[in-house]
């Protein structure tokens, strides 16, 4: 079937937002936890979150437009910190929770029932049931003009990840950890890891590679008859 720019325009509102969302495939589920000057904590699920640049370390998120109250989005222009927490299957439901409109005053981590974290003397809250948490400091952000959109960057500070987790070649086994994903606004799933392959260079064959970044076996891959 073929939905073009009018039948889509056409749609019901949430109809369309859930279809819209559904065509960008998986994405991480993230739990954002911020802090306003007053000390009232916040937690937010978003799906937004995008791997930026590594030099420096840059995550990037996009928060809908500001047409209500963002409380994620008012603490981090006012505190210049935030976190990023994974979700995984065990607190799935509670970290969908975070998604219901709350007053600033109340708390997601209790609505939720979920534990705030912090170190050092970092100002934001993290997620204690995520096995994988980032501290963030706000570089820069954008309203977009196409939509209104708010775009904030941030510089990772800090990862807490279990060692087991990281391999000798720096690759995160983001599947060991649990983590699920996301496809439009409501749907959650868990991930299979086919493989990795090795860097893609004109001149020379692919090779598949162990979780850890080893080489591994051509027919372990199924890959043999792609570098004929």
């Amino acid at each position: 079937m073929n939905y073009d720019a009018h039948s889509i325009a056409m749609m019901e509102p949430r109809n369309r937002a859930r279809f819209i969302n559904s065509l960008s495939g998986f994405k991480s589920a993230n739990l954002i936890g911020t802090r306003d000057s007053d000390g009232n904590e916040n937690l937010a699920i978003v799906s937004s979150a995008f791997h930026l640049g590594a030099t420096p370390p840059l995550m990037g998120l996009i928060i809908r437009p500001s047409s209500v109250e963002r409380h994620t989005l008012e603490n981090i222009l006012a505190t210049e910190c935030y976190t990023i927490n994974a979700v995984t299957h065990e607190f799935l439901a509670a970290a969908h929770q975070t998604s219901a409109r709350y007053s600033k005053l109340e708390s997601e981590f209790e609505k939720a029932n979920l534990t705030p974290y912090y170190i050092n003397d970092f100002n934001a809250p993290f997620v204690m049931e995520s096995p994988l948490k980032l501290a963030m400091k706000l570089v820069d952000h954008q309203t977009l003009a196409v939509n209104g959109t708010e775009m904030v960057i941030g510089e990772i500070q800090d990862v807490l990840v279990s060692d087991n987790a990281v391999m000798p070649d720096g690759y995160v086994d983001i599947e060991a950890l649990d983590l699920v994903t996301v496809s439009g606004l409501d749907s959650y799933h868990i991930t299979q890891r086919i493989g990795r392959l090795s860097y893609a260079k004109p001149d020379q064959k692919l090779h598949p590679l162990t979780k850890e970044g080893d080489p591994s076996s051509w027919d372990a891959f199924g890959l043999s008859n792609f570098n004929q």
